[in-house]
C-alpha cells in the first residue's frame, strides 16, 4: 500500500493554533518540530517538568473557541502569531514573561463560560501531545471522505489536529498497521496505536462552533470514537508535502 503526503501541520502552542507547512525534518525519537512546544497552564495547575497531561491545559475540547485560531511560528525567534475571527491577530514570545499578559489578554476571552482560564505558558521540546511519548498523528483522507459522506457533510481536516495527512489508503486500513513501520520521504515511522476522540472534532475550525457530532457517528457506525494513528520516529529524514509514503 503507497500513496502521497497531502498535508503537513503543526500547532506551536497546544490547542492555541495550527499552521500549515510544506516541509519538515524529523529526528528520530521526537515529535514534528516545535509541534506543541507551548502550552496555555490552567489556573490552579500543578505541572512538572517536561510532559503533562492535557487535563491541565486549555484545550479546543473544553472551549470550542479555541478551534478557531490559526498560528505562525517564526522559528529563529520563537515567535508565535496567533489570530482569531473575533479576536484578532496577535504575535508573542512565548518564552517572555513580558509577552504573557498581551496572550493572556487575547486567549481568556475565547475559554468557554464555566471553564478554567489560563495563568500562563510552560514550554517542553519534547511536545506536550496527547500521548506521554513523543510521537506523529497521522490521518487518512480517505477515512476522512467516508467519514464525511456517512454524516452527509464536508468535514475539515483541521477539527483532527493531525500532523501528516496521507492520501491513497483504502478507507481505515490504518488501524490495521498498529507495529508496523510506514516510510514518509526519507523518514521512517513505527505504528504505535489508534487516536482517541475528543469533542474538539464537533467544532468548526472556521468559526469555533459546534456543528457535527463526530464522536457519535464514530459510535454509532463503527463501535468506537477512534480516528487516526500515532507513530513514533525511528529513522529521521526530511518530509515534504507530495512525498511518496509506503508500508516497509
Amino acid at each position: 500500500m503507497n500513496g502521497q503526503l497531502a498535508h503537513i501541520t503543526r500547532h506551536p502552542i497546544k490547542a492555541h493554533g495550527r499552521e500549515s507547512l510544506q516541509k519538515v525534518q524529523l529526528s528520530a525519537g521526537q515529535c514534528l518540530p516545535y509541534d506543541r512546544r507551548w502550552a496555555a497552564v490552567q489556573d490552579g495547575a500543578k505541572t512538572v517538568d517536561g510532559w503533562n497531561s492535557c487535563v491541565l491545559f486549555s484545550r479546543g475540547a473544553k472551549s470550542p473557541q479555541l478551534m478557531a485560531v490559526t498560528a505562525e511560528l517564526e522559528e529563529a525567534g520563537e515567535c508565535v502569531t496567533l489570530d482569531h475571527p473575533t479576536q484578532g491577530r496577535i504575535a508573542i514570545r512565548p518564552d517572555d514573561p513580558a509577552d504573557l499578559p498581551l496572550f493572556l489578554d487575547w486567549a481568556v476571552p475565547l475559554v468557554a463560560p464555566g471553564r478554567i482560564p489560563p495563568v500562563g505558558l510552560v514550554r517542553y521540546d519534547g511536545g506536550l501531545t496527547d500521548s506521554d511519548r513523543p510521537s506523529v498523528s497521522i490521518l487518512s483522507l480517505t477515512s476522512l471522505a467516508d467519514l464525511s459522506a456517512r454524516m452527509g457533510m464536508d468535514l475539515s481536516i483541521h477539527r483532527w489536529r493531525a500532523n501528516f495527512w496521507i492520501d491513497g489508503a483504502e478507507p481505515w486500513a490504518e488501524f490495521a498497521w498498529i507495529g508496523q513501520k510506514l516510510a514518509i520521504g526519507g523518514a521512517v515511522l513505527e505504528v504505535v496505536e489508534r487516536i482517541g476522540r475528543c469533542n474538539a472534532t464537533k467544532v468548526n475550525p472556521d468559526t469555533g462552533v459546534i456543528d457535527a457530532d463526530t464522536l457519535g457517528t464514530l459510535e454509532q457506525d463503527f463501535g468506537h470514537t477512534d480516528f487516526g494513528i500515532f507513530a513514533r520516529v525511528v529513522q529521521g529524514g526530511p518530509v515534504a508535502v507530495g512525498d511518496a509514503w509506503r508500508l516497509l
